[in-house]
């Protein structure tokens, strides 16, 4: 696999508790990036972030190297036996029937790109001529953007905003999204992200991070524009940036 060069960062924002999560797993047979959003009162999505996203991280050295015979298959298996682990780490705890989480997973293997995503947290794909392509949220706005109500930089200002159609818990049968691309090109960019970075972040600001150097303090400087815009009602925040390397 190529060398990746990666940075990351979460902000509590204007909140009380940060209920973002986020982990990074990279082994020779592939990389796991995981970007959470957990939703649910008294510490329930605080709690369901984190579960999901170290369940998912501890199965990477079972089905990681699987991955490639068939990638879809393997990541469907991986994340529903993910949400068994963290039904177990809630033991039987009450809140975790309240307890959600979107989930945006990058996995990158010599063969393939695969994404698995459910919720508003995204992932997006980018070169230097722009955004190649961008995970579709499970949201009444994106109902709206699809069916031409909306426009695009409508989508993270609209008052349906924080209504998911689909989510991760241990009682619900989710059916995540999986897409499986070929393999990583040199020099593209991968930014995953909760909704509290891409609802403030421009399009051009998103292909910049392909084009620019980049070192954390870059990172940091986009992430506090976010933060800014939101005019102190800023959500959790939090970011992944991952390039493939020459």
């Amino acid at each position: 696999m190529h060398k990746l060069d990666y940075r990351q960062l979460t902000s509590i924002g204007d909140k009380e508790t940060n209920q973002d999560y986020m982990l990074v797993d990279i082994t020779d047979d592939c990389a796991v990036f995981i970007v959470a959003d957990g939703l649910g009162g008294h510490k329930a999505g605080e709690m369901a972030s984190h579960y999901f996203c170290h369940s998912f991280v501890h199965l990477a050295a079972k089905y990681g190297p699987l991955v490639n015979r068939s990638p879809n298959k393997v990541v469907r298996k991986w994340l529903f036996k993910s949400i068994k682990m963290m039904e177990k780490a809630f033991q039987g705890d009450p809140v975790a029937k309240d307890a959600y989480t979107t989930c945006a997973i990058l996995i990158l293997t010599k063969k393939h790109v695969i994404s698995a995503h459910c919720g508003d947290s995204r992932i997006y794909r980018i070169n230097k001529g722009g955004i190649v392509w961008r995970t579709k949220d499970h949201s009444i706005p994106q109902q709206l953007f699809d069916g031409g109500e909306l426009e695009e930089h409508e989508m993270g200002t609209h008052p349906e905003q924080n209504q998911l159609t689909r989510c991760i818990n241990i009682a619900n049968k989710f059916s995540p999204e999986i897409h499986v691309f070929s393999e990583p090109k040199l020099g593209e960019t991968y930014v995953l992200c909760s909704d509290g970075f891409w609802e403030f972040t421009k399009e051009h600001e998103f292909i910049s991070l392909a084009t620019e150097a980049m070192d954390k303090d870059c990172l940091l400087k986009r992430a506090k524009m976010a933060l800014f815009r939101a005019s102190g009602k800023a959500d959790n925040l939090t970011v992944q940036w991952v390039r493939v390397g020459v």
